[in-house]
């Protein structure tokens, strides 16, 4: 469950216009966060990024389909989007004994996925999948819509 803290700052990303995987970018920080102190580890950083997406999508965030995945991960996707709709802060109708179990495995698994070599790793190999025309774009999407100092 994600902190109330979290789920404020991507309400308030959304409430100023940016997009919902900015937004989502909230609860991928809080996962980091998590894996770090130790509250549970991840396989791989890939893992971790999708912990922190579906939390979000749990939380009501309008993150779209996951294009180039699995069925089963485009099923669980749409399960989260789901529950996002009905209702995001209450209501834990999940299973806890399947709760604990993820919990469980998540504990044995490595920390140093969140540690800043690997996240670096992960961009890194991710930006090359794109197109040059499509990291040029995005970074003067960036550029454009960074805020400047002194105005």
């Amino acid at each position: 469950m994600p902190d109330k803290a979290t789920i404020d700052a991507a309400k308030k990303d959304l409430a100023e216009g940016k997009s919902a995987s900015t937004a989502a970018g909230e609860f991928v920080k809080q996962e980091m966060n998590h894996i770090r102190a130790g509250k549970h580890g991840a396989a791989n950083t890939k893992q971790a990024i999708a912990i922190g997406l579906s939390e979000a999508r749990r939380a009501g965030i309008p993150l779209g389909k996951p294009k180039t995945t699995s069925a089963a991960t485009r099923k669980k996707a749409a399960q989260d989007d789901a529950r996002g709709k009905s209702d995001p802060v209450t209501g834990e109708d999940g299973s806890t004994k399947r709760g604990r179990a993820v919990q469980k495995g998540l504990k044995k698994e490595p920390k140093n996925v969140a540690s800043k070599a690997a996240l670096s790793k992960q961009a890194k190999s991710a930006a090359k999948k794109r197109t040059p025309t499509a990291r040029s774009a995005s970074a003067k999407k960036a550029a454009a819509t960074r805020k400047r100092e002194g105005k």
